[in-house]
């Protein structure tokens, strides 16, 4: 099959392949790391060994990791018994959350993390495009070299170093909350209470990450959009007598976006983390806040569900943007 038919059928193959692959490394990851999980994930020095061996069959990690080579069935082992719960929609119960479910924890946490990572993502998208173009339209002069500077040095600037500066300016400034999602022991008359209180949590992380992501956005915007106007198509449209603001809207964006489609969606697919250093800024409860715990307790059942995420996000992220680079131009689909 050739074509765009024969274009997407491969791209889904070797995504579904991609993913493949990393549910094995994920398993594997967990499983060479020292110490064992059935202690210090439940951190109780109480435990003898009876308890900590029952703990161990109770998780299934007292089973062989690939193959079960010591006769009875070979097909008992954690691998396998880990892709048959996946089939089932089951990333496992959490040892240090006693008895529950994985699929339970990781969507609560990211569930606050798009409420973190999607208003950033928005709004540094739409100024960041939109302030690169601008710059690469006034190259040279006081907008282009004003721009410039701003975005170099958020790219530049460690987000942790940011997040704690706004923190400090929104503090002191301007009274805003600087930790958490919502208000401890406040009492709210309705949902807009809620809602409100909420989104006056969300203003310093949104802030600090969207100052993080714009600079990148503006910095491959304004260079994709100056290695168009180079183009002969721009240079014949110029010499037709076609305005500035046509050139860009109906020649050069088309081309200079391409680009940006594979930043968007990699950064959507990476942000999806949780934005780490942010949440531990601000005390978010979201998925890096959940992972870095994880972490600390040995947690394996909640790390191989949070990477699974993070990964399986990522590979569609990359996956859409394949496609979408294809509709943008049918070069790429017909190759």
């Amino acid at each position: 099959m050739s074509g765009r038919g024969g274009y997407l059928l491969r791209k889904i193959g070797w995504a579904l392949l991609t993913i493949f692959v990393v549910i094995t490394f994920n398993f594997v990851l967990f499983r060479v790391l020292p110490g064992d999980p059935a202690k210090s994930g439940l951190r109780d020095p109480r435990l003898n060994p009876a308890a900590v061996e029952a703990l161990r069959e109770r998780f299934g990690i007292d089973k062989p990791v690939f193959l079960n080579l010591e006769g009875g069935n070979p097909f008992d082992s954690q691998f396998v018994a880990y892709f048959g719960a996946l089939s089932r929609g089951d990333l496992g119960t959490s040892y240090a959350f006693r008895d529950q479910p994985v699929s339970e924890l990781i969507g609560q946490a990211l569930g606050n993390t798009l409420w973190l990572i999607l208003p950033s993502q928005f709004l540094a998208i739409v100024f960041g495009a939109s302030l690169g173009l601008f710059a690469a339209w006034r190259r040279g002069r006081a907008l282009d070299v004003t721009a410039l500077t701003f975005s170099l040095f958020m790219w530049s600037l460690p987000t942790f170093f940011l997040g704690i500066i706004l923190l400090i300016i929104g503090a002191n400034w301007f009274g805003l909350p600087t930790a958490g999602r919502i208000t401890i022991g406040a009492g709210f008359e309705s949902p807009l209470d809620v809602a409100i209180d909420v989104g006056r949590h969300l203003i310093l992380p949104t802030l600090t990450l969207t100052l993080v992501l714009l600079g990148e956005y503006m910095l491959i915007m304004r260079s994709s959009v100056l290695d168009v106007f180079g183009e002969d198509y721009i240079l014949t449209a110029r010499a037709k007598g076609l305005s500035t603001y046509r050139i860009i809207r109906h020649h050069a964006l088309r081309n200079a976006i391409l680009p940006m489609v594979t930043l968007i969606a990699l950064n959507l697919g990476f942000t999806v983390s949780g934005a780490i250093q942010v949440e531990a800024v601000y005390s978010w409860p979201g998925l890096g806040a959940l992972t870095v715990n994880a972490v600390g307790d040995r947690d394996f059942p909640v790390l191989q569900g949070a990477f699974l995420l993070i990964a399986v996000a990522v590979v569609l992220a990359n996956l859409i943007a394949e496609l979408i680079y294809g509709w943008l131009d049918p070069r790429v689909s017909e190759a």
